[in-house]
């Protein structure tokens, strides 16, 4: 008689060796098809499949439904959407469900990273959200989100719609589970006054036990049903071989209900029913407020995704998805509309709301091959935009991505609360085993009770959520005022800050650079030496360059052009050599009055012409200045320009030291140059800005300014508006006082209540208030971050 497939139920032939282990046994397989789904099915923690079919699996083809949506994720055009290149990694944003404490990002950064092919995984258990890095040469996606599932938490990539449909699922189901666990409490607490209290006087045994059953009916639900996440959880974690808060808690409720299980089938000993039903109702009711304060907290950067519509019209009136747009496309967008993709103008003239990503309310003028970006609001006409970037690389997208890295950074006493956390249950384990010892020789009628308390009392989710939900709180609140996060250490560098470092062009001044005289040293005319200028500074990306713009001419072409940033240009012009930029690099022979321009134009190293420049400083420069000299905070001014006009800047806006005439490779000889104890914050927008911005302690790139220079940045500034550092700097300090406060309410509840619990001072059900109380006052104090400032 043949042999059947495991798999798919066709005969195996003889000789054939295929082998799958399969619910503890090895299993024949028909063909490599088969074996290769079977142990694709096993390998994914997906083995229940087998379990409950009601038929055998089509040929090497069926796939249960939950493996087959991950292996989707693997194809190209689906992750298009979602996943992002980043040199030869592969970057995505992933949901999480069942996350719950810091114990459960440690397991699942553990044992995501040590697969092969995975280069990082941040997890923030505030936001339920993960930042996965991997190699696609070395392994799959599908195969990382499957490692998640077998640990028992579902993963997909992020999408703002679904996460909130999960958050709205889980807090339906936390309802009905209260619900249930509150009904149950009522009743059992009823009998309880009854049992314990005698209100009808003197009960008769039969009516004593009567009462127990009663309560253990009331009670089973709440068990089984209620307390089900604490034992998901706890489950997860013994799994993996590490303690998660819920273990304790487990425990505690596991070994209330069993011991008043056989306290009322022999009728002898006390009954912890009461305290079953309302540890769970009192935990869930925890549970259920700081999800959503959490909720709150992780909402700002989610519900800017929000804001991309659905659908976009192309050009053509065809309407599309608009997470399939890709580069090259073409779209109209009415007036009202929001914008689908980051883009440019092809045509029409508008008024955008930028005010999502700036913070800043009043509309922007838009015309002709300006850049536009996704969800921001058409004004007052019709206009045609080109796509630029796909959803996944779009401006909006960033923002959320680089928002949730800095959620995921932890300060270094965070770093140390999530490791006491970690050993903290083992501790509570110990100390709970070691009170019961004593109490069943001292008093053994209180020795369980006692217990119970110290398990439930002492769970340090407090003491994990202490520093996540604060950051996430102010980096949400930092979004508001258009200040973009890209590296991890902005909010703890920014306390200690002593030092601005400012460039002048662009940043201190509007950087709407206008020549103000042109001056001619040759036979060449003054319209003809300003065409020849501005065609060399077409190969610049700076607030001068851009000046010249208006007098390039078609007709006047310059070839082999060479740009030394933070000198100026060279390249030929019929024949001979051209150099536009400071004196010291145009000029051969420096005359007197070289400081007296900024711009110089010379051919074969002689002086052709000379240009001076204006610059108006920015209204709230000032102001800037002299409020980080009230803070205490040292003000230098770091520019390329050797003019008087630099001179001039700085002794309108009263700064300290002013260094000029540097190049990039001098402005960062000067950071260098400081004394250890200065921590400095850099503020600048050029490409030869780049340089000292890598190298500052913190620094600020402004939304206007250079690729290469937001890039190079810790922060940038989508706005103009400077002032808004400066509030930044007050929600850092802020925050640190939050945490501070976080930490020192967690670990001070559980210093003091450990003791009272071990002392027999603490009542059950008073143990389990006290501990959910403790989260949630961590968690609304951490939501103060998210006020306006008044």
């Amino acid at each position: 008689m043949s042999k059947e497939c495991y798999h798919c139920g066709e005969p195996v032939l003889a000789g054939s060796d295929f082998h799958v282990e399969i619910l503890g046994e090895q299993r024949e397989m028909c063909c490599p098809g088969c074996e290769s789904v079977a142990q694709t099915i096993v390998d994914s923690g997906l083995t229940s499949y087998y379990q409950y079919r009601t038929a055998p699996a089509e040929k090497a083809d069926l796939v249960p439904e939950q493996l087959q949506a991950l292996l989707h994720y693997d194809h190209q055009e689906v992750q298009r959407e979602f996943v992002r290149n980043t040199e030869q990694l592969n970057e995505v944003t992933l949901s999480l469900d069942g996350v719950s404490c810091a114990a459960c990002a440690w397991l699942i950064e553990k044992q995501v990273g040590k697969e092969d092919g995975v280069a990082e995984i941040r997890v923030n258990t505030t936001t339920h959200r993960a930042i996965l890095s991997w190699d696609p040469e070395s392994t799959k996606l599908s195969s990382l989100l499957s490692v998640i599932h077998r640990l028992g938490y579902k993963a997909a990539p992020f999408e703002a719609d679904k996460q909130e449909q999960e958050y709205h699922r889980t807090m339906k189901q936390y309802l009905y589970r209260l619900g249930i666990a509150g009904l149950a409490t009522m009743q059992v607490m009823m009998l309880a006054v009854a049992l314990y209290l005698e209100v009808f006087g003197d009960l008769d045994e039969e009516f004593k036990n009567y009462f127990r059953v009663v309560s253990l009916i009331f009670a089973t639900p709440v068990l089984l049903y209620s307390a089900l996440p604490f034992y998901l959880n706890a489950w997860r974690s013994l799994k993996a071989r590490t303690l998660g808060m819920d273990v304790p808690v487990s425990i505690a409720l596991l070994f209330a209900y069993f011991s008043s299980l056989v306290a009322t089938i022999t009728e002898k000993g006390e009954v912890f029913f009461e305290s079953v039903a309302m540890f769970t109702f009192f935990l869930l009711l925890g549970r259920f407020l700081e999800m959503r304060a959490r909720r709150k907290a992780a909402a700002a950067s989610a519900n800017l995704l929000k804001l991309v519509p659905a659908m976009a019209t192309l050009t053509d009136g065809e309407q599309v998805p608009a997470r399939t747009l890709d580069a090259g496309d073409q779209v109209r967008v009415l007036p009202g509309e929001n914008l689908p993709a980051d883009g440019i103008i092809l045509h029409g003239d508008t008024a955008i709301d930028e005010s999502m990503l700036t913070g800043e309310p009043m509309p922007v003028r838009k015309s002709k091959d300006d850049i536009v970006y996704a969800g921001t609001i058409n004004g007052d006409a019709n206009i045609t935009i080109e796509v630029t970037h796909s959803k996944a690389n779009s401006l909006i997208s960033n923002i959320v991505r680089l928002q949730d890295e800095a959620q995921m950074s932890k300060p270094t006493v965070a770093r140390l609360a999530d490791l006491v956390a970690r050993y903290f249950v083992a501790v509570t384990l110990i100390v709970a085993a070691g009170t019961w010892y004593y109490w069943h020789q001292t008093k053994p009628e209180d020795a369980f009770w006692v217990m119970l308390s110290v398990l439930v009392a002492t769970c340090p989710c407090a003491l994990s959520l202490a520093t996540p939900t604060a950051i996430t709180c102010s980096t949400s609140r930092l979004g508001r005022l258009g200040l973009m996060l890209r590296r991890g250490h902005v909010l703890e560098t920014l306390c200690k800050v002593n030092r601005l470092v400012i460039d002048k062009t662009g940043t201190l001044t509007e950087g709407n650079v206008r020549i103000t005289e042109t001056t001619c040293f040759s036979t060449y005319a003054e319209s003809e030496v300003l065409s020849i200028a501005a065609s060399l500074e077409a190969f610049a990306n700076h607030p001068i360059a851009n000046a010249f713009s208006t007098f390039k001419q078609e007709n006047i072409k310059v070839t082999d052009v060479e740009n030394t940033i933070g000198s100026g240009l060279q390249g030929t012009y019929q024949g001979k050599s051209w150099k536009i930029g400071k004196a010291k690099f145009a000029l051969e022979k420096l005359p007197e009055d070289h400081d007296q321009f900024q711009v110089w134009l010379s051919c074969d190293d002689q002086a052709i012409a000379a240009f001076k420049l204006d610059d108006p400083i920015r209204s709230d420069s000032a102001e800037l200045i002299q409020k980080f000299k009230k803070a205490g905070i040292s003000t230098t001014m770091l520019t390329g320009d050797a003019s008087p006009a630099a001179a001039q800047v700085a002794k309108s806006l009263d700064i300290d030291d002013l260094v000029s005439g540097v190049s990039p490779e001098g402005k960062l000889e000067y950071l260098h140059s400081l004394k250890k104890d200065q921590i400095t914050l850099m503020v600048g927008d050029g490409v030869n800005d780049a340089p000292t911005l890598a190298g500052a302690h913190l620094s600020v790139a402004m939304g206007s300014g250079t690729d290469v220079a937001k890039a190079s940045a810790d922060m940038v500034l989508l706005g103009d508006k400077l002032a808004r550092l400066l509030k930044a700097r007050k929600l850092a300090l802020k925050t640190r006082q939050i945490i501070r406060e976080n930490l020192a309410w967690s670990l001070g509840y559980n210093l003091v209540i450990l003791p009272l619990a071990v002392a027999g001072m603490v009542a059950p059900y008073i143990a389990v208030v006290g501990m959910s109380t403790s989260s949630i006052i961590v968690v609304s104090n951490s939501l103060r971050l998210l006020k306006e400032d008044e």
